[in-house]
């Protein structure tokens, strides 16, 4: 599967602003990258940087005024696809070290308050199949809601209301994992079948000695989404992140097939 990308930012900054973005699509063994280009408004300063874990990277720039950014690629998807409903849970003995810190709750993930409903409601269901119920649960109970959540929604919060958009799924899908014994990260995605069109985020967990994209909104499959990064939860993978006071003109994303 080849994706066409295409994304463009428009941001006002009235005062000097420190800003980090991080909206190219990265570069590892699952994707290849055929076609880029990322043209950005002259800045005061530019640097790249390593993403977490290695994956994708980021870019520092020192802005005032006008930010135009326009990112195109095309990028085919050639990751191993596995149905999680057959995978083994990986006992945490032999977990690689890089998923440890996968376990544990971050900020907007508080897994450990979320043990005890996970080992009630799923205690039926072992390894992958345990992950597909959860999966199916949080589709089967949540609402699609734009606007009803901001920047300072956890999961226990989403979980409360039973709305949210794709960055609140994900927290809840990646809450009952870590909750359940099994590493899960967030991952940024570019997505075919993304409603409305925009920046996606899913669940990633760790079954079977692999990392596997799940979407609890089920609107994106596997095998149809690019990475942009990874980490422990949105903190970790934010567009762009402005140390000062931004505002937005507008964006858009666009996601086809090439």
């Amino acid at each position: 599967m080849s994706l066409a990308i295409h994304a463009s930012l428009d941001y006002w900054f009235e005062q000097p602003t420190d800003v980090l973005l991080q909206v190219e699509a990265a570069a590892i063994p699952e994707q290849v990258t055929e076609a880029a280009h990322i043209d950005i408004t002259p800045t005061e300063h530019f640097a790249r940087v390593a993403s977490h874990d290695m994956i994708g990277e980021r870019i520092w720039l020192r802005v005032q005024g006008q930010l135009l950014v326009d990112y195109r690629a095309t990028v085919r998807v050639e990751r191993m696809l596995d149905d999680c409903l057959n995978l083994p849970l990986v006992a945490p003995h032999q977990l690689p070290g890089e998923t440890v810190q996968y376990l544990w709750a971050s900020r907007y993930c508080p897994s450990d308050q979320f043990e005890t409903f996970v080992e009630t409601e799923f205690a039926r269901v072992e390894g992958g199949a345990k992950i597909i119920a959860m999966r199916d649960w949080i589709a089967g109970h949540f609402a699609y809601v734009p606007g009803v959540s901001t920047s300072e929604t956890t999961a226990l919060d989403t979980f409360v209301k039973r709305q949210g958009i794709c960055r609140d799924y994900a927290h809840v899908m990646i809450t009952f994992a870590r909750a359940a014994g099994i590493p899960a990260r967030i991952a940024s995605v570019y997505a075919l079948g993304v409603e409305p069109p925009d920046f996606h985020a899913v669940a990633e967990v760790f079954l079977g000695g692999e990392w596997h994209l799940v979407d609890a909104t089920g609107m994106a499959k596997e095998r149809d989404m690019a990475k942009i990064g990874i980490g422990r939860d949105a903190a970790d993978v934010a567009f762009l992140t402005a140390f000062g006071t931004a505002v937005m003109n507008s964006q858009s994303v666009e996601v086809t097939t090439a």
